[in-house]
């Protein structure tokens, strides 16, 4: 395509428009949910005439400096306590329904954008989504993880490398759940 024709987001195959379009004519506000390979950074946006804006937003560094979050900010587990925290946030300001807007991200069954999803369900957002897409309460808690961590504990070089960020925070693989409650807690 040559340069200057068509949306410069399009040419660069960051925006649908198609499927924004979509989204929008459903009057609701909308989910966007971005994940790196660090951090999870979840965003309820409300169309404008003027521009987005941003309604309520929540990132995982917030639950690590506001809610004493130790383990890794962008597993399964803490997308799912950034969307709690976001649906927290989105009731307080009397956001009660929204529309899930994934962009150009592949649809996952069980994956961080669903786990993040469900946390905003629970915190109090209601989202059309079919239940079958969300990950199994075992691992959204972290469950799996400390399963992992006790089953390769003898093994002390495998442990070691597994679980060096664990470590190097001082805090054990094994009770992230123990930890996962703990911050699900502060923020209620």
């Amino acid at each position: 395509m040559k340069k200057g024709i068509g949306y410069r987001r399009k040419r660069e195959g960051k925006t649908d428009y198609r499927k924004r379009l979509k989204i929008l004519l459903g009057n609701k506000p909308r989910i966007v949910i971005k994940k790196s390979l660090k951090n999870i950074v979840m965003q309820i946006i409300e169309y404008s005439e003027n521009g987005d804006r941003v309604a309520a937003a929540a990132s995982s560094k917030e639950l690590e400096k506001k809610y004493g979050l130790k383990f890794n900010r962008s597993n399964i587990p803490c997308a799912y306590l950034t969307g709690y925290l976001l649906g927290k946030k989105a009731v307080k300001k009397s956001i009660k329904e929204a529309v899930l807007d994934f962009g150009l991200a592949a649809h996952v069954k069980g994956s961080k954008i669903y786990a993040g999803l469900k946390g905003a369900i629970d915190g109090g957002i209601k989202v059309k989504c079919s239940e079958d897409v969300f990950p199994k309460p075992e691992i959204i808690k972290g469950t799996h993880i400390a399963n992992y961590a006790n089953k390769i504990k003898d093994k002390k070089g495998e442990y070691e490398k597994r679980f060096s960020g664990y470590i190097k925070k001082g805090i054990k693989p094994e009770d992230i759940p123990k930890y996962f409650d703990e911050v699900k807690n502060r923020i209620v």
